[in-house]
């Protein structure tokens, strides 16, 4: 990644923002330029709430080479508190515990 896009895209990094379309009234995390349903170009930024609800997940054990390390490791579809579906790494999560329903709320950390 190159210094100027590692600085625009900085606040998405840790922050849940999406794109919204006022328009037609539909929310897209990660943000896109252009809504498509109706096209639109004006989108505005919106935060997204931090919690949510597990609606599944699967555990990763042959994961690509970059996150071999990581492996195994849990990964879920989440409802945000606005309706929003979100794709996320779960962590910080007993996994024995891990189970649909189950209450979440996004962490972020940086790379190091």
């Amino acid at each position: 990644m190159t210094a100027p896009s590692y600085w625009r895209e900085r606040k998405y990094r840790y922050r849940l923002i999406a794109k919204y379309c006022r328009n037609c009234d539909k929310k897209y995390y990660p943000p896109r330029l252009v809504c498509l349903r109706c096209g639109n170009d004006k989108l505005e930024e919106v935060e997204l709430p931090r919690k949510g609800t597990l609606i599944t997940y699967t555990w990763v054990t042959q994961p690509p080479n970059e996150f071999a390390a990581y492996a195994p490791y849990a990964i879920g579809l989440i409802k945000l508190d606005d309706g929003t579906l979100i794709f996320a790494q779960l962590t910080d999560v007993d996994y024995e515990e891990l189970r649909e329903g189950l209450r979440v709320e996004a962490v972020f950390r940086k790379n190091v």
